[in-house]
């Protein structure tokens, strides 16, 4: 790793490093008392699970939106401070969100 930064010093000598940041630390996510509500609901005719009940902040939550996303590897949305999953995946979130350390509640079927 050291020659490429030599070599890139000897490139352009006038430039100034910025520091490294460590991209691999995870954002921690603020952990509340009451339960997220996991929810099954059809919205057009399409299966849909949606996770509300957040008292964080929205940036927080819309962070949870994509790793579940990413988790899943399905589409979804955040809109009205709730995160919209395509799909049935009520035990799969659920399990995600307890190993985050998250209370969970599942409402409905």
């Amino acid at each position: 790793m050291n020659d490429l930064h030599d070599q890139l010093k000897n490139l352009f000598p006038d430039h100034i490093a910025e520091p490294e940041e460590n991209q691999e630390v995870e954002n921690e996510l603020w952990m509340q008392d009451d339960p997220l509500i996991c929810k099954y609901e059809k919205r057009k005719g399409k299966p849909t699970t949606v996770i509300e009940g957040y008292t964080g902040a929205d940036e927080d939550f819309k962070q949870l939106a994509k790793e579940i996303k990413v988790f899943l590897g399905v589409g979804g949305s955040f809109k009205d401070d709730s995160i919209i999953i395509q799909g049935d995946y009520r035990d799969k979130i659920m399990s995600y969100l307890k190993d985050k350390g998250f209370k969970v509640k599942k409402v409905g079927g």
